[in-house]
């Protein structure tokens, strides 16, 4: 489902366990956009639980950056809200409590380069909706496509 992301040289991924402060495990970059996959690690199983993006494609077909906060897609993971108005950097520990979910692990995709210009939206709704075709739903934490 996710093989469209082999593509992407710029990629990487990080281990979050909820007694650890988000931003200080965040590996991804502060100055660029992409996509990110979230996976939940609970009693020896792996399960899909998010699928997120920074930036879309302006008018003059350059991908935005966020600037505020940390800055590019790692403020998004970090800062982006999520399970109401709330940062993920609170959001993300009080859930994966809730869930007892033993940690995440977040894998991420820088979709532009100097090979390609690929839209971070274009592509997060894409990946939801393989996701949707195969299982009938989208991952638990994404409310919408």
């Amino acid at each position: 489902m996710l093989d469209e992301l082999g593509k992407y040289k710029e990629k990487d991924h990080f281990f979050y366990q909820p007694n650890e402060a988000l931003a200080m495990a965040c590996n991804a970059p502060n100055d660029k956009s992409g996509v990110y996959v979230v996976y939940a690690l609970k009693n020896g199983k792996i399960e899909l639980i998010y699928i997120g993006r920074s930036g879309k494609k302006e008018a003059n077909g350059k991908i935005s950056i966020r600037t505020a906060g940390l800055g590019g897609i790692k403020d998004r993971i970090v800062n982006g809200h999520q399970f109401g108005k709330t940062p993920r950097y609170l959001s993300w520990p009080r859930q994966m409590k809730i869930e007892k979910i033993e940690a995440l692990d977040v894998y991420w995709y820088i979709t532009h380069g100097p090979e390609y210009c690929d839209c971070p939206d274009k592509i997060e709704k894409s990946l939801l909706r393989k996701h949707l075709d195969i299982y009938g739903r989208l991952p638990r934490w994404n409310k919408e496509i």
